[in-house]
């Protein structure tokens, strides 16, 4: 039976590989984690290129095959573009499964990047199975090799699309902002903004709609979003007893005030407005590539609104896509760099804190003054320990492509980017091996010392510099020409 998930009732109970962790109560959280590839861990444990023979390969090691010639590379011919309208004119529980099949049958392989947007948003039965079989006709993918399409041939198949850098129609936008905007209208402003720099290609929808609740807004999402937390009351570290000393926090200090935010409460919320030594911070979390940020979002220009930072519900390669709630202009979570509306339009990049990844004991043994979030949020609510109960704990659930094989997918990295530009990681577990015997490690100009449970940062000449954790995908393919501190 076919499950069309474009109403807003629907969504909760039909999600496909949700990145969500609901609204903020618990009966939601539980019900947010994706199924698991059957027998993944068995399959291949991290991705290598065993061979040396520099092919393409993804999370679970499965070789891409060739790209698919490109044989069209201009408007499309008018009986394809009849199909595509008569295809989207159709978007809803009546969906044109002829349309699909002339798509199929078009042999222009650029048609498989909106196919495959159409099967995101499609659970089940012969319209999902249309679209699979088009994109398959399309493409020539043959999905039974890949251990990911056991779980999701949609996640595969765009990964394979990923992987190839396959290139879009010249309308592509256009039409993915007409599907999508039927689930979430407010996303209606990212589409529309013509000088835009982010590639549609590899957006998704994560699962939730969008946190465009008012600054200081306690209520939950009724609609179903991830809730940013604003402002959020905190308390020594004596008053931090509710968590326990082996839990993970995300450690900031800012002029000299340090302050922990717990990974269950960034598990829920993912995102915190705060102000922390006296600086306006927005601090997003994204579970999905195991990465906290800080960045200051008072580093904007004069004469530019101080942004309120809030999560989309997109996801660019497995990546949560954030936005500022006074200009909705979507802002890269990896970078800070604005890329649409009209802080882009204005060349906003927002300048990084370090954020250390501890846990709670360590943490506060470093930083005695240490701050702490209250443990109800203050909204009132009760965080379970671990409300992703191991979603990711497999790898990826959403599409990334390729990996680069010189980590393992989900291996933890300390990112850092130099004063000149170069992007560096240096492997944790490297990190913790060879801080057991010396107190710092030096690599292309970088000094990385312990701070807590975690790491920090500097240049030689001891000036700090930011510094994050996160998993090796999400850092390498933000950062592809990055140098590696311990890929032995």
């Amino acid at each position: 039976m076919k499950r069309w998930l474009f109403t807003s009732v629907a969504l909760p109970v039909a999600l496909v590989a949700s990145a969500c962790t609901g609204s903020g109560n618990e009966a939601e959280t539980s019900t947010t984690a994706a199924p698991t590839v059957p027998s993944t861990t068995d399959i291949v444990a991290e991705a290598s290129d065993p061979a040396g023979d520099g092919r393409a390969r993804n999370q679970v090691g499965y070789v891409f095959p060739d790209a698919p010639p490109i044989t069209n590379e201009g408007a499309l011919d008018p009986a394809t573009q009849a199909a595509l309208e008569d295809l989207w004119g159709s978007l809803g529980p009546d969906i044109d499964n002829q349309a699909i099949l002339a798509l199929g049958q078009s042999g222009d392989v650029r048609l498989a990047w909106l196919l495959v947007d159409v099967l995101r948003f499609l659970q089940g039965g012969p319209t999902s199975e249309a679209l699979v079989g088009a994109i398959t006709t399309l493409t020539g993918i043959d999905l039974a090799p890949d251990p990911v399409a056991a779980r999701s041939p949609w996640q595969s198949l765009t990964d394979h699309l990923i992987a190839w850098d396959l290139p879009a129609i010249a309308d592509y936008g256009m039409y993915k902002g007409r599907l999508f905007t039927i689930i979430e209208p407010a996303w209606q402003p990212f589409f529309d903004d013509p000088s835009s720099v982010i590639d549609w290609r590899f957006t998704s929808w994560g699962g939730v709609l969008i946190d465009d609740r008012p600054l200081g807004d306690t209520a939950p999402c009724e609609r179903g979003c991830i809730p940013a937390l604003d402002d959020p009351p905190t308390t020594g570290a004596e008053g931090g007893s509710w968590y326990p000393d082996e839990r993970v926090v995300f450690g900031v200090v800012v002029n000299g005030e340090a302050r922990a935010y717990p990974k269950n409460q960034m598990e829920i919320h993912e995102m915190i407005n705060d102000t922390l030594g006296g600086r306006r911070l927005g601090i997003p979390y994204c579970t999905l590539c195991g990465s906290a940020q800080a960045y200051f979002t008072d580093s904007v220009p004069s004469g530019i609104e101080v942004p309120v930072l809030r999560t989309s519900g997109l996801l660019t390669r497995s990546n949560k896509v954030m936005y500022d709630l006074n200009t909705a202009s979507i802002l890269d979570t990896f970078t800070g760099e604005a890329i649409t509306g009209p802080l882009h339009e204005q060349g906003v990049v927002l300048e990084q804190a370090t954020v250390v990844t501890s846990t709670w004991g360590e943490w506060k043994l470093a930083h005695p003054d240490t701050t702490i979030l209250a443990s109800d949020g203050g909204i009132g609510r009760t965080y379970p320990l671990d409300p992703l109960r191991g979603r990711d704990d497999n790898g990826p659930i959403f599409p990334i492509g390729d990996v680069d094989p010189r980590l393992p997918t989900q291996a933890q990295v300390v990112g850092v980017i130099h004063p000149d530009g170069t992007a560096v990681a240096f492997n944790v577990d490297a990190l913790s091996s060879a801080l057991g015997s010396r107190d710092s490690v030096e690599f292309n100009g970088i000094t990385i010392v312990r701070d807590g449970g975690g790491f920090t940062a500097t240049l030689r000449d001891g000036t700090p510099i930011a510094s994050h954790q996160a998993f090796w995908f999400a850092w390498s393919q933000f950062h592809p020409e990055t140098l590696v501190y311990g890929t032995g």
